[in-house]
């Protein structure tokens, strides 16, 4: 799956990979350089000690990310046909703090968004939790979407995670900036995801790879 998404990456125009390891990180080490980094610069953020979740991984990383440029996040367990090279340009000529590309699949817990796409909060419908910054905040009035776990993120971003400390979840990171920042929904045409980070999903994640390499 690894090699799947650098090689996706690198077909988009992406020439710099930062990968965080916890999990088997000597092995992943190993294939990286087994393979000469499949031709493109791969820096490596060790996790192996305590792992951090997306938020903490990403502020962990940040003098790997340094730069002007907004950097793009992709969770190695999610398959997807999205394009990411328009997904990129979008962000950059719309300049938000955050794009998440998200879809109207099935889930339980679900990223709302206002008429103009912005992110205002978050419910899960199987225990009627709901979370917002916003004041008199009404869920059932914004637009329910699945966050895909691909986002592009600006620069600035990581000034905004200096208070932020350890393990954190960068969903909670946005729902907590997202009244004051402008964090945008990217729906994608025909947009095929699966999230194979489940046992069951597998044999469907080997017909994928068939069906589109």
């Amino acid at each position: 799956m690894l090699e799947h998404v650098i090689l996706k990456l690198k077909s988009s125009g992406f020439d710099q990979i930062v990968i965080n390891i916890h999990h088997l990180g000597n092995q992943i080490v190993d294939f990286l350089e087994a393979n000469n980094n499949f031709g493109v610069r791969i820096e490596i953020s060790d996790e192996s000690d305590y792992l951090l979740d997306t938020g903490g991984g990403i502020k962990k990383a940040t003098s790997l990310l340094c730069g002007n440029e907004p950097f793009l996040i992709h969770n190695v367990d999610i398959l997807s046909n999205v394009d990411l090279k328009k997904l990129y340009d979008t962000h950059v000529q719309t300049n938000p703090l955050a794009t998440l590309l998200v879809s109207q699949r099935n889930t339980s817990r679900y990223l709302l968004f206002n008429k103009e796409n912005r992110l205002c909060g978050w419910r899960n419908h199987e225990t009627g939790e709901v979370k917002s910054y916003y004041p008199y905040f009404d869920p059932d009035q914004h637009n329910e979407y699945a966050f895909s776990g691909i986002h592009v993120l600006s620069p600035k971003i990581l000034e905004l995670m200096e208070e932020w400390t350890g393990k954190f979840s960068i969903i909670n990171f946005y729902l907590a900036i997202c009244a004051k920042t402008d964090i945008r929904a990217y729906m994608a045409d025909n947009l095929k995801l699966l999230d194979i980070g489940k046992p069951e999903t597998l044999a469907a994640a080997e017909e994928w790879l068939r069906q589109n390499i």
